[in-house]
């Protein structure tokens, strides 16, 4: 990961196909999926030799003239645009630190008097609390579970996902987005190592260098017990938590997902 910029750039421009940069496709075979580099300098307006630095790691303060040009050529959205500009602007590098991930007490209380699936993550998605509807909607939702872990290692997860391919989309980019420029994590290294050596769809995915945060997310299961459910997710911040987010899932009254969610309650769940 010493080379951020470059790794998102390079990515970024095989993404890129010449149609939807409103290049011709030209003649004879081309040794990348999506564009060149002299393609990419010559749309952004800088020359071949300094976005050949940029992407080789040699150069990593881009203005912010090129980073808005690159970001345009890359067809990089605000979310991405901003990453880009913390890659190429990184924040000073500081010793490393444990992070406090406790639950506050009163933020795991609540949790067990909600009447929806809630629960408490860090930003590596270890599962730190959870109440009974979550431990009994899914098993990437159990305290002491890794939700990326669960879902790209467990079958079981896979199965209870209708939108499987979907939502592990949207993982890795919200875990992109989450860390941002946090390069030197070493327990984020540990994870990522882990998860793409066991999982091809995890490796695939990560190379992308997709950057979204999860908001507006449908999560949509095959549960074995009440069946099918679609529940609408909320998320937010831990404020003064150290990164940890709390996450509740709800169905919209009145459906078959709302009754499903009802059915749930009632059923026995191991403690």
């Amino acid at each position: 990961m010493d080379n951020a910029l470059g790794d998102f750039l390079r990515a970024r421009r095989e993404l890129v196909t010449p149609a939807e940069a409103g290049l011709s496709p030209g003649h004879g075979l081309r040794r990348v999926p999506g564009l060149r580099r002299e393609e990419v300098a010559t749309l952004a307006g800088i020359s071949v030799e300094y976005y050949l630095r940029l992407e080789q790691g040699r150069d990593r303060n881009p203005s912010a003239q090129v980073i808005d040009s690159l970001a345009r050529v890359l067809q990089l959205d605000a979310e991405g645009t901003a990453y880009l500009t913390s890659l190429a602007r990184p924040k000073p590098r500081r010793g490393p630190t444990q992070p406090d991930e406790r639950v506050p007490a009163g933020l795991d209380l609540l949790l067990q008097t909600l009447n929806v699936p809630a629960l408490v993550f860090n930003k590596y998605s270890d599962v730190l609390a959870a109440n009974r509807l979550a431990r009994a909607l899914s098993p990437d939702m159990v305290p002491g579970a890794n939700r990326l872990r669960v879902l790209f290692t467990d079958q079981a997860a896979h199965e209870y996902n209708a939108d499987w391919e979907r939502y592990t989309a949207t993982a890795v980019a919200h875990l992109r987005a989450q860390i941002g420029t946090e390069t030197d994590d070493e327990r984020l290294h540990a994870l990522i190592g882990e998860l793409s050596l066991k999982s091809e769809r995890f490796r695939l995915l990560w190379a992308r260098h997709d950057v979204r945060s999860a908001h507006d997310v449908t999560f949509r299961l095959r549960h074995p017990r009440v069946g099918a459910l679609e529940l609408l997710a909320e998320k937010f911040q831990v404020v003064g938590a150290g990164g940890l987010e709390a996450l509740l899932l709800h169905a919209e009254p009145g459906t078959p997902s709302a009754d499903a969610l009802a059915l749930l309650a009632t059923l026995d769940v191991p403690s």
